[in-house]
C-alpha cells in the first residue's frame, strides 16, 4: 500500500504515510516507511523545476527532436547556444552546506552572509559552442522587444565570439524565443546579417544546454563569496574564462563511455 501510494503520487509524504495507514488501523513509523521505500528503489529527491508546458508546447518540442533525431555531432559543434541568465550576489546562488564540528555553527567560516532584498545581482548575456565558451558580458540596461540592447549585444559580441571559437562556415546560432529576441527589428537584423538562426520550441529552456553551463558558473562563483556587485562582476569573467573546451563540448554533445 505504501509503494502504491507514492507511486501514484510521488508527493506524498511521510506523515501523509504514517495518518493514513493509523486510520486504516496499523501503527508504522516514519523509519519503517523510509526503509520500505529504500528497498524498493525509491528515495526522497529534491523535485526538479521545469517550464510549464501547454500541449502545444509539448508538440513543437516532440517536432523539433524528431527533425533533429538523426543531426550529426557535427552539426551540433556548429552551434553557438546564447542566453541571458541573472546572478545575484547573496540568495540560493550561494552555498548552502558545510561541513563544521559541533556548535561550530556561528564561525564565519560557516555562515553564508545576508542582507535584506538578496543584496543585488546582475544580467549577463553569453554564448558558447562545442569548442568553448564565447563572449560574457553584463548587461547593463533593461533588455525587451522595444530596445536596442539585444541587436547591440549581438552586434558588439556574436560575431567576435565566432571568430574566436573558429566556427565552420555555415555555423548556427540559437536563442531561445523570448519577444526581445524574436521582435522584428531583432529579426530582421540577423537576416540581414546572414546568420543561420536555430528554430527553437517555445518553453524550452531546459533543452539549450547553456544552462548548464549557467550553473556551473554559479557554483564556481558562489564558492568565491563575492562581497559586492563590482566583485561578483569581476569573479563571473574570471570563473567563465576557466571552464575548460571539454565541458562544453560534453554538453552539447554528451559523451556515451
Amino acid at each position: 500500500m505504501i509503494t502504491r501510494t507514492v507511486s501514484k503520487n510521488p508527493r506524498t509524504t511521510q506523515r501523509d504515510l504514517v495518518n493514513d495507514l493509523q486510520r486504516a488501523g496499523t501503527k508504522v513509523t516514519k523509519a519503517t516507511i523510509s526503509n520500505i521505500l529504500r528497498r524498493q528503489g525509491l528515495k526522497s529527491c529534491s523535485a526538479r523545476r521545469v517550464p510549464l508546458l501547454k500541449p502545444v508546447h509539448v508538440q513543437a518540442r516532440l517536432k523539433f527532436a524528431r527533425e533533429h533525431l538523426d543531426d550529426p555531432e557535427e552539426d551540433w559543434e556548429n552551434v553557438i547556444w546564447s542566453d541571458e541568465t541573472k546572478i545575484e550576489l547573496f540568495g540560493k546562488n550561494s552555498t548552502r552546506r558545510v561541513w563544521r564540528r559541533k556548535n561550530a555553527e556561528l564561525h564565519p567560516k560557516n555562515t553564508i552572509p545576508t542582507v535584506k532584498h538578496g543584496g543585488g545581482n546582475i544580467m549577463l548575456w553569453g554564448c558558447f559552442s562545442a569548442k568553448g565558451p564565447g563572449r560574457l558580458i553584463r548587461v547593463k540596461e533593461r533588455m525587451n522587444e522595444k530596445s536596442p540592447m539585444c541587436r547591440e549585444i549581438l552586434s558588439d559580441n556574436l560575431l567576435p565570439s565566432a571568430r574566436a571559437l573558429k566556427m565552420k562556415r555555415g555555423w548556427a546560432f540559437q536563442h531561445d524565443n523570448d519577444p526581445k529576441h524574436t521582435a522584428r527589428a531583432t529579426k530582421e537584423w540577423l537576416r540581414k546579417k546572414h546568420f543561420k538562426v536555430l528554430e527553437w520550441p517555445s518553453q524550452s529552456p531546459d533543452l539549450n544546454p547553456i544552462e548548464n553551463l549557467w550553473r556551473e558558473l554559479k557554483v564556481r562563483v558562489a564558492q568565491r563569496q563575492p562581497q559586492n556587485i563590482t566583485a561578483l562582476e569581476e569573479i563571473c569573467m574570471e570563473e567563465w574564462a576557466k571552464i575548460p573546451a571539454t565541458l562544453n563540448d560534453n554538453l552539447v554533445y554528451p559523451k556515451v563511455l
